[in-house]
Protein backbone atom coordinates (compact mmCIF):
# COMPACT_ATOMS: atom_id res chain seq x y z
CA UNK A 1 0.00 0.00 0.00
CA UNK A 2 1.11 3.52 -0.55
CA UNK A 3 1.19 5.51 2.56
CA UNK A 4 0.40 9.05 1.34
CA UNK A 5 -2.34 11.71 2.52
CA UNK A 6 -1.87 15.71 2.03
CA UNK A 7 -5.59 17.39 1.46
CA UNK A 8 -5.57 20.97 0.32
CA UNK A 9 -5.97 22.45 3.99
CA UNK A 10 -2.87 21.59 4.80
CA UNK A 11 -0.90 23.63 1.94
CA UNK A 12 -3.24 26.67 3.53
CA UNK A 13 -1.98 25.77 6.91
CA UNK A 14 1.61 25.98 5.67
CA UNK A 15 1.42 29.20 4.31
CA UNK A 16 0.14 30.66 7.62
CA UNK A 17 2.50 29.50 9.51
CA UNK A 18 5.37 30.39 7.87
CA UNK A 19 3.60 34.29 7.78
CA UNK A 20 2.94 33.81 11.62
CA UNK A 21 6.59 32.86 12.53
CA UNK A 22 7.89 36.56 13.16
CA UNK A 23 5.53 36.82 15.76
CA UNK A 24 6.84 34.38 17.64
CA UNK A 25 9.34 33.88 20.38
CA UNK A 26 8.97 29.85 21.12
CA UNK A 27 7.60 26.61 18.91
CA UNK A 28 6.04 24.10 21.18
CA UNK A 29 6.11 20.71 19.21
CA UNK A 30 3.79 17.75 20.11
CA UNK A 31 5.07 14.67 19.25
CA UNK A 32 3.12 11.30 19.52
CA UNK A 33 5.81 9.32 22.10
CA UNK A 34 4.91 5.95 20.26
CA UNK A 35 6.77 7.29 17.29
CA UNK A 36 8.90 10.28 18.39
CA UNK A 37 10.51 10.82 14.92
CA UNK A 38 8.03 10.11 12.48
CA UNK A 39 5.43 11.69 13.48
CA UNK A 40 8.04 15.17 13.44
CA UNK A 41 6.96 17.39 10.46
CA UNK A 42 10.36 18.18 9.05
CA UNK A 43 8.84 21.65 7.51
CA UNK A 44 8.96 22.70 11.15
CA UNK A 45 12.38 22.36 11.11
CA UNK A 46 12.99 24.91 8.34
CA UNK A 47 10.44 26.83 9.29
CA UNK A 48 11.70 27.60 13.23
CA UNK A 49 15.73 27.44 12.61
CA UNK A 50 15.93 30.51 15.03
CA UNK A 51 13.16 30.06 17.59
CA UNK A 52 13.04 28.16 20.94
CA UNK A 53 12.00 24.97 20.88
CA UNK A 54 10.15 22.90 23.44
CA UNK A 55 9.02 19.43 22.20
CA UNK A 56 6.65 17.25 24.09
CA UNK A 57 6.48 13.45 24.16
CA UNK A 58 2.57 13.45 23.92
CA UNK A 59 0.49 9.85 24.84
CA UNK A 60 3.21 9.12 26.93
CA UNK A 61 1.25 6.70 28.91
CA UNK A 62 0.73 4.68 25.73
CA UNK A 63 4.74 4.27 25.15
CA UNK A 64 7.31 2.13 26.25
CA UNK A 65 8.47 3.88 29.60
CA UNK A 66 11.89 2.95 29.12
CA UNK A 67 12.37 3.95 25.76
CA UNK A 68 10.65 7.49 26.85
CA UNK A 69 13.58 8.47 29.04
CA UNK A 70 15.86 7.33 25.87
CA UNK A 71 14.00 9.48 23.59
CA UNK A 72 13.95 12.68 26.28
CA UNK A 73 17.63 12.18 26.26
CA UNK A 74 17.91 11.71 22.39
CA UNK A 75 15.68 15.76 21.93
CA UNK A 76 17.76 17.01 25.16
CA UNK A 77 21.07 15.99 23.25
CA UNK A 78 19.30 18.23 19.69
CA UNK A 79 19.59 21.26 22.19
CA UNK A 80 15.23 20.99 22.70
CA UNK A 81 13.80 21.42 25.99
CA UNK A 82 11.44 17.62 26.55
CA UNK A 83 8.63 16.85 28.42
CA UNK A 84 6.91 13.54 29.04
CA UNK A 85 3.29 14.78 28.99
CA UNK A 86 -0.33 12.89 28.53
CA UNK A 87 -2.93 15.99 27.58
CA UNK A 88 -5.85 13.40 28.42
CA UNK A 89 -5.14 13.39 32.53
CA UNK A 90 -3.02 16.41 32.69
CA UNK A 91 0.16 14.48 33.51
CA UNK A 92 3.45 17.05 33.00
CA UNK A 93 1.57 19.62 32.08
CA UNK A 94 2.30 22.03 35.29
CA UNK A 95 5.89 21.84 34.86
CA UNK A 96 5.53 23.33 31.17
CA UNK A 97 4.85 27.12 32.38
CA UNK A 98 8.31 27.05 33.95
CA UNK A 99 10.07 25.32 30.90
CA UNK A 100 8.66 27.95 28.59
CA UNK A 101 10.30 30.84 30.83
CA UNK A 102 13.48 28.94 31.12
CA UNK A 103 13.40 28.30 27.04
CA UNK A 104 12.78 31.94 26.32
CA UNK A 105 15.15 33.24 29.83
CA UNK A 106 17.43 34.94 27.08
CA UNK A 107 14.73 36.33 25.11
CA UNK A 108 12.38 37.51 28.42
CA UNK A 109 16.27 39.52 29.62
CA UNK A 110 16.71 41.36 26.40
CA UNK A 111 13.12 42.84 26.63
CA UNK A 112 13.94 43.57 30.69
CA UNK A 113 17.28 45.34 29.37
CA UNK A 114 15.05 47.61 26.97
CA UNK A 115 12.65 48.56 29.48
CA UNK A 116 9.40 45.78 28.64
CA UNK A 117 7.93 44.14 31.28
CA UNK A 118 5.58 41.68 31.53
CA UNK A 119 5.08 41.30 27.57
CA UNK A 120 3.78 37.58 27.27
CA UNK A 121 5.61 35.21 25.30
CA UNK A 122 3.91 34.19 22.57
CA UNK A 123 4.54 30.19 21.48
CA UNK A 124 2.93 28.75 18.12
CA UNK A 125 1.67 24.97 18.89
CA UNK A 126 2.82 22.60 15.97
CA UNK A 127 2.50 19.36 15.51
CA UNK A 128 1.13 16.61 13.03
CA UNK A 129 -3.15 15.70 12.36
CA UNK A 130 -3.91 13.77 15.57
CA UNK A 131 -1.16 14.14 17.76
CA UNK A 132 -3.27 15.86 20.41
CA UNK A 133 -2.67 19.42 20.16
CA UNK A 134 -6.03 20.46 20.78
CA UNK A 135 -6.22 18.05 24.11
CA UNK A 136 -2.80 19.56 25.07
CA UNK A 137 -4.10 23.34 24.64
CA UNK A 138 -7.29 22.90 26.59
CA UNK A 139 -5.67 20.25 29.34
CA UNK A 140 -2.98 23.71 29.32
CA UNK A 141 -5.27 26.38 29.93
CA UNK A 142 -7.74 24.32 31.97
CA UNK A 143 -10.58 25.21 29.82
CA UNK A 144 -12.00 24.09 26.23
CA UNK A 145 -10.55 26.54 23.93
CA UNK A 146 -10.38 24.48 20.49
CA UNK A 147 -12.30 21.97 19.41
CA UNK A 148 -10.95 18.73 19.90
CA UNK A 149 -11.35 15.34 18.43
CA UNK A 150 -9.65 11.61 17.72
CA UNK A 151 -9.86 12.22 13.68
CA UNK A 152 -7.17 14.25 12.00
CA UNK A 153 -8.06 17.53 10.55
CA UNK A 154 -10.27 19.04 13.42
CA UNK A 155 -8.27 22.21 13.53
CA UNK A 156 -8.73 24.25 10.31
CA UNK A 157 -7.79 27.62 10.92
CA UNK A 158 -5.30 29.33 13.27
CA UNK A 159 -6.32 31.15 17.10
CA UNK A 160 -4.44 32.45 19.26
CA UNK A 161 -5.31 32.01 23.14
CA UNK A 162 -4.22 34.33 25.79
CA UNK A 163 -3.40 31.40 28.88
CA UNK A 164 -2.21 34.33 31.60
CA UNK A 165 -0.30 37.41 31.33
CA UNK A 166 2.46 35.64 30.85
CA UNK A 167 2.24 33.37 28.08
CA UNK A 168 0.41 33.66 24.06
CA UNK A 169 -0.90 30.20 22.38
CA UNK A 170 -0.91 30.10 18.83
CA UNK A 171 -2.92 27.03 17.91
CA UNK A 172 -2.33 25.60 14.36
CA UNK A 173 -4.19 22.76 12.31
CA UNK A 174 -2.12 19.62 12.04
CA UNK A 175 -0.28 19.25 8.95
CA UNK A 176 1.92 16.59 6.98
CA UNK A 177 4.09 17.37 4.73
CA UNK A 178 3.66 16.60 0.74
CA UNK A 179 5.61 13.27 0.01
CA UNK A 180 7.06 10.82 2.30
CA UNK A 181 10.47 10.07 1.06
CA UNK A 182 10.04 7.22 3.24
CA UNK A 183 7.18 4.88 3.21
CA UNK A 184 7.73 3.59 6.75
CA UNK A 185 7.24 6.62 7.70
CA UNK A 186 3.96 7.04 6.63
CA UNK A 187 3.18 3.18 7.49
CA UNK A 188 3.58 4.73 11.20
CA UNK A 189 1.64 7.84 10.89
CA UNK A 190 -1.11 5.61 9.59
CA UNK A 191 -1.16 3.18 12.67
CA UNK A 192 -1.52 6.09 14.94
CA UNK A 193 -4.24 7.83 13.39
CA UNK A 194 -2.58 10.84 11.74
CA UNK A 195 -3.98 10.15 8.17
CA UNK A 196 -7.44 9.55 6.88
CA UNK A 197 -8.69 5.81 7.69
CA UNK A 198 -11.21 5.67 4.89
CA UNK A 199 -8.58 6.12 2.39
CA UNK A 200 -6.86 3.35 4.01
CA UNK A 201 -6.69 -0.95 3.04
CA UNK A 202 -6.74 -1.74 6.70
CA UNK A 203 -6.28 -5.18 6.22
CA UNK A 204 -3.00 -4.46 4.88
CA UNK A 205 -2.47 -1.73 7.77
CA UNK A 206 -2.95 -4.40 10.08
CA UNK A 207 -0.25 -7.00 8.40
CA UNK A 208 2.01 -4.03 8.94
CA UNK A 209 1.26 -3.45 12.29
CA UNK A 210 1.77 -7.27 13.17
CA UNK A 211 5.20 -7.44 11.71
CA UNK A 212 6.57 -4.16 13.61
CA UNK A 213 4.75 -6.13 16.45
CA UNK A 214 6.53 -9.67 15.98
CA UNK A 215 10.12 -7.85 15.73
CA UNK A 216 9.78 -5.80 18.73
CA UNK A 217 6.70 -7.01 20.94
CA UNK A 218 5.66 -10.56 19.94
CA UNK A 219 3.54 -11.35 23.67
CA UNK A 220 1.45 -8.04 22.92
CA UNK A 221 -0.75 -10.28 20.32
CA UNK A 222 -0.30 -13.44 21.99
CA UNK A 223 -1.58 -12.74 25.40
CA UNK A 224 -4.35 -10.10 24.32
CA UNK A 225 -5.45 -12.52 21.32
CA UNK A 226 -4.64 -15.65 23.58
CA UNK A 227 -2.76 -16.94 19.42
CA UNK A 228 -0.08 -18.28 18.58
CA UNK A 229 1.82 -16.21 15.98
CA UNK A 230 2.31 -17.69 12.61
CA UNK A 231 4.76 -17.42 10.14
CA UNK A 232 2.79 -15.51 7.37
CA UNK A 233 1.70 -11.95 8.89
CA UNK A 234 -1.58 -12.47 6.61
CA UNK A 235 -2.21 -15.54 8.76
CA UNK A 236 -1.92 -14.25 12.06
CA UNK A 237 -4.70 -11.73 11.30
CA UNK A 238 -7.06 -14.56 10.61
CA UNK A 239 -5.94 -16.28 13.94
CA UNK A 240 -6.98 -12.60 15.52
CA UNK A 241 -10.38 -12.76 13.58
CA UNK A 242 -11.43 -16.27 14.53
CA UNK A 243 -9.97 -15.30 18.63
CA UNK A 244 -12.66 -12.46 17.84
CA UNK A 245 -15.07 -13.92 16.43
CA UNK A 246 -14.83 -11.45 13.15
CA UNK A 247 -16.97 -12.98 10.62
CA UNK A 248 -18.91 -11.81 7.99
CA UNK A 249 -22.16 -13.36 7.07
CA UNK A 250 -22.28 -17.03 7.08
CA UNK A 251 -18.67 -18.64 8.26
CA UNK A 252 -16.30 -16.28 6.13
CA UNK A 253 -13.99 -14.66 8.20
CA UNK A 254 -14.44 -10.68 8.68
CA UNK A 255 -10.61 -9.66 7.93
CA UNK A 256 -11.31 -5.79 7.86
CA UNK A 257 -13.25 -6.27 11.02
CA UNK A 258 -10.35 -8.19 12.79
CA UNK A 259 -7.91 -5.50 11.07
CA UNK A 260 -9.99 -2.38 12.16
CA UNK A 261 -10.15 -4.19 16.15
CA UNK A 262 -6.35 -4.69 16.04
CA UNK A 263 -5.38 -0.73 14.78
CA UNK A 264 -7.96 0.30 17.73
CA UNK A 265 -6.33 -2.32 20.59
CA UNK A 266 -3.00 -0.51 19.60
CA UNK A 267 -4.05 3.19 19.28
CA UNK A 268 -6.31 2.84 22.50
CA UNK A 269 -2.78 1.06 24.41
CA UNK A 270 -5.17 -2.54 24.93
CA UNK A 271 -2.15 -4.17 23.13
CA UNK A 272 -0.01 -2.25 25.93
CA UNK A 273 2.88 0.33 26.42
CA UNK A 274 4.28 -0.08 22.74
CA UNK A 275 7.28 2.21 21.15
CA UNK A 276 7.64 1.33 17.47
CA UNK A 277 10.82 3.77 17.16
CA UNK A 278 14.56 3.46 19.18
CA UNK A 279 16.55 6.52 19.21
Amino acid sequence: MNYQWYPGHMTKAKRMMQENIKLIDLIIELVDARIPISSRNPDIDELGKNKSRIVLLNKSDLADPALNKQWVNYFQEQGAHVLEINSKTGAGIKSIQGMVQEACREKIERDRKRGIVNRPVRAMVVGIPNVGKSTFINSFAGKACTKTGNKPGVTKGKQWIRLNKNLELLDTPGILWPKFEDQEVGMKLAFIGSMNDEIMIMDELACDLIHLLRERYPKALTQRYDIELQDKDADTLMKIAESRKCYSRGENLDLEKAASVLVDDFRSGKLGRITLELP
